[in-house]
């Protein structure tokens, strides 16, 4: 196997780190979320200031966790990702 195809491989197997960290983060904030919607209404229905309780509250930082995890991944590819294969690409 040649030192390119090595180096795409060992690239490709990172991006699969990143995506399941990413993605595994973003089940646990969903599901936590989702469970404690079934299990705990009482603590979801609390309101915190008028029109604004913690189940929605919670709902809306859910979103906006996945646009951080969103962020993450393409400031990942952007910093690191796309310059490395570049360089595989360029290789000869």
């Amino acid at each position: 196997m040649s030192e390119r195809l090595r180096s795409l491989r060992a690239l490709a197997n990172q991006r699969w780190r990143i995506s399941l960290w990413l993605t595994a983060v973003m089940m646990f904030v969903y599901f936590g979320f989702i469970l404690l919607v079934a299990f705990n209404k009482g603590l979801m229905g609390k309101t915190l200031v008028p029109g604004l309780s913690i189940g929605i509250l919670l709902g809306a930082l859910t979103i906006v966790m996945a646009w951080i995890l969103i962020f993450i991944y393409v400031r990942w590819t952007n910093n690191n990702y796309d310059d490395q294969l570049e360089n595989i690409r360029n290789r000869r």
